[in-house]
């Protein structure tokens, strides 16, 4: 059985066979695959009215404390995006009676981010068809092929400088 990379690998050894080209062979499927699964999450959330960012959002408030409250600054650093992006998600979700902003009790000049009741029902609705949609995705492996492939996914992650904050 062979995919579409195998094709990729054997034209390069054809054409540069004083190359090596095996990084493609992992790097090339990983990001053939992030398009695919990127491909399937957002029909998914496009059934609920949402994009990526948004489910980011609210899947980070969500699971963040019971308050389900965070300042953007620790939105942006659980997300991975600039203060702009943030910015602008914010505003997105807020215009859609999803969050709201509040000055900070402990921070005279900071905000605080939460749900609001509508923001926790649509986020508690569409977990659940996130994780089918994840798992269908993942059907393909075994659950120890599963295991073994996040094991390495870490590794390689961890070695280039992501690490928990």
């Amino acid at each position: 059985m062979a995919d579409h990379v195998d094709l990729v690998l054997e034209q390069w050894g054809e054409q540069r066979p004083d190359l090596d080209a095996s990084p493609m062979a992992v790097l090339g499927r990983l990001k053939r695959l992030a398009l695919l699964v990127d491909t399937e999450l957002r029909r998914n959330f496009a059934r609920h009215d949402l994009d990526s960012a948004s489910f980011d959002v609210l899947a980070t408030l969500r699971r963040s404390n019971a308050e389900h409250s965070l300042t953007p600054a620790g939105l942006m650093r659980s997300s991975m995006v600039t203060s702009g992006a943030i910015t602008q998600r914010l505003d997105r979700l807020e215009a859609r009676g999803l969050v709201k902003r509040a000055p900070s009790e402990t921070d005279g000049r900071g905000v605080q981010v939460t749900l609001t009741e509508e923001g926790l029902r649509l986020i508690d609705d569409v977990l659940p068809t996130h994780l089918e949609t994840e798992n269908r995705l993942l059907a393909g492996l075994s659950a120890e092929e599963q295991e073994r492939l996040a094991d390495t996914l870490r590794t390689l992650l961890e070695s280039l400088g992501d690490k928990r904050d």
